[in-house]
């Protein structure tokens, strides 16, 4: 069976185990329930979207005047685990809900699980699979089913200030073993400048890199989840920034994108920042930089793992209480393949990188004079969205894993404690918080 069959096998065991063990938002499977028909006729259907994505009901304006068919209300609720989540299942668990919902990458696993969410391969979707991109398609397929349409995903880059690199007399590097040379040299330009932070109260960005270095945390062997936190991937890359943080080669002091990063930046203390796509805009916000960044590819581990990877994005999924997902699929097909949606979705909601396996947006296709001049987009980020880790998967317990990984991170900084030894203290956790949602698991090693 392929990696695909049995994230989807150990999915659909591990859901009977939790629905027998606890109260879930949806107690129904509406996926072994009859196929919800299409409306009949000359029927208008009303959708709703519920999403934090900024200025969406302009994006459904844009579909609803030429589709009198199907109308789209968009609703704002606070991002995912700001409160939009629990908004979602409460209304699953009182039997309503909107038709579509923003659920991100990582959180679809956790959806599954609690029955939440509609296999739109029974209404078709596979049909558009080529329009995607595939990294971002693997993150919605599992065994035969699909459970999210990719609304925008994170490819990674190096986003870095010319001038300091240039005082610094380095250049944007190509592997982490340049990255940490550089780094040193920026540290000798100036006490309390740095080429980038390292936040430990965020794990994503050490995620990001464990990822593009190959390792593969979760995965499923018959109904039983394996967590691998511990493999050789990850302790390399904790290692070689345990490190760099020993040698006082990053700033810890503040995570990328805070007030803190933003006074940095603008006083040519921060050099530079490894993050996704969507990271453009955030940057654009350095007081006084345009015209002083550019990017370059994101570094790699050298011989091993791949070429990017990727932090965030989001689906635009159909909620298990839908009544109208054939024509829910419809419109966010065309949200995030047709140029019009492409190109409304960038001007009015600001999304990141463009799902899209053949359009990046029309603003995207151009030089940014923010950015030097440099036509970014299709230099830097068209490549690594075709380069990431395809293996890589989420599991039900994203979250509380995210959690514990950066509540041991933090022990680096209060009490020495080495990144090595926070993953393996991590995992212990993580898979305590498998068994409590009951589900079987075991570590690989």
């Amino acid at each position: 069976m392929t990696r695909r069959n049995l994230l989807g096998l150990g999915l659909g065991t591990a859901a009977a185990g939790l629905l027998a063990g606890c109260a879930v938002p949806g107690s129904t499977n509406v996926n072994k329930a009859p196929l919800v028909p299409a409306a009949a006729g000359g029927a208008t259907v009303q959708l709703t979207y519920w999403a934090w994505l900024k200025d969406l009901q302009k994006v459904c304006d844009v579909w609803n005047a030429k589709n009198p068919r199907i109308q789209v209300t968009a609703n704002w609720i606070p991002g995912g685990n700001a409160g939009g989540y629990q908004k979602m299942y409460s209304a699953l668990a009182a039997g309503g809900g909107p038709d579509i919902g923003q659920v991100e990458f990582r959180q679809i696993p956790e959806f599954m699980l609690a029955n939440g969410l509609v296999d739109l391969a029974r209404y078709g979707a596979k049909d558009v699979q080529d329009r995607y991109d595939e990294a971002a398609w693997s993150q919605v397929q599992f065994v035969d089913g699909v459970y999210g349409i990719p609304q925008d995903t994170g490819p990674m880059g190096f986003y870095y200030q010319t001038a300091i690199l240039e005082q610094a007399g380095g250049e944007p590097p190509t592997t982490w073993d340049e990255w940490r040379d550089l780094a040193d040299k920026v540290r000798g330009t100036g006490n309390g400048n740095y080429l980038e932070v390292f936040p430990v109260a965020d794990a994503s960005p050490f995620a990001a890199y464990a990822q593009q270095a190959g390792a593969r945390w979760f995965r499923t062997d018959g109904d039983a989840w394996v967590v691998d936190m511990t493999d050789d991937k990850t302790m390399m890359v904790a290692e070689f920034f345990d490190g760099v943080i020993d040698d006082e080669l990053v700033d810890t002091s503040a995570g990328a994108y805070s007030p803190g990063w933003y006074a940095a930046a603008a006083s040519g203390k921060i050099a530079a920042v490894t993050s996704a796509s969507w990271g453009d805009a955030l940057i654009q916000s350095v007081q006084g930089g345009e015209g002083k960044w550019k990017v370059a590819p994101m570094q790699t581990w050298g011989g091993t793992g791949y070429g990017s990877s990727s932090i965030g994005g989001s689906t635009a999924a159909v909620l298990a209480n839908a009544k109208h997902p054939a024509e829910a699929l419809e419109f966010i097909t065309w949200m995030t393949t047709s140029k019009e949606g492409v190109d409304a979705m960038i001007k009015y909601c600001g999304i990141g990188w463009s799902p899209a396996a053949d359009y990046i947006g029309k603003a995207r296709q151009q030089p940014s004079e923010w950015f030097s001049g440099q036509n970014y987009n299709e230099e830097v980020f068209v490549p690594s969205a075709q380069e990431q880790n395809l293996e890589w998967s989420w599991s039900p317990v994203t979250q509380s894993a995210f959690t514990s990984l950066q509540n041991q991170f933090r022990r680096k900084l209060t009490g020495g404690l080495k990144l090595t030894d926070a993953v393996e203290l991590a995992q212990r956790e993580i898979v305590q918080s498998f068994r409590d949602k009951g589900l079987s698991v075991r570590t690989a090693r």
